[in-house]
């Protein structure tokens, strides 16, 4: 069935439950995952305060600190269900575009995300990357709420 899972995730709650649900699905399945986060690039100009007092490098550092306390989560799920596991960070202002992206380059054959439950004028605003994953993937997806 279902080979190489990917699960992104961005260390919010949401994205927490359905690494687990997407880890115990592999389980059940004899799949492997991938876990997959995402960060923006360096913006000379931004709004991010993070950019605006950081170097490239800096801002580089911490964002790779910070994918890998993201990503310790997916890799400790999965060597406590003793599913095989690997971890990929990219650099993408567009989150849905780098999960579509790893997910094709990893010969992904689904993709088990969370709904983080945006609704109203903030989910017209921020746009749910969620959505747009569904929407632009070629690739199943498994939405977890």
């Amino acid at each position: 069935m279902y080979k190489r899972i990917l699960i992104p995730t961005d260390g919010a709650a949401p994205s927490q439950r359905a690494i687990l649900a997407g880890v115990e699905f592999a389980r059940e399945v004899g799949a492997e995952v991938v876990g997959l986060t995402a960060t923006p690039a360096f913006h000379v100009l931004s709004t991010d305060s993070e950019m605006l007092e950081e170097t490239p490098e800096q801002f580089a550092a911490v964002s790779e600190a910070r994918a890998r306390r993201i990503l310790a989560d997916v890799e400790n799920a999965a060597q406590e269900a003793g599913v095989p596991c690997r971890t990929e960070h990219a650099v993408d202002d567009d989150p849905y575009a780098a999960i579509i992206a790893a997910a094709q380059r990893l010969g992904c054959d689904l993709i088990v995300m969370a709904s983080h439950g945006r609704r109203g004028l903030k989910g017209v605003l921020l746009g749910s990357e969620t959505q747009k994953v569904l929407v632009h993937s070629t690739i199943p997806v498994l939405v977890h709420r």
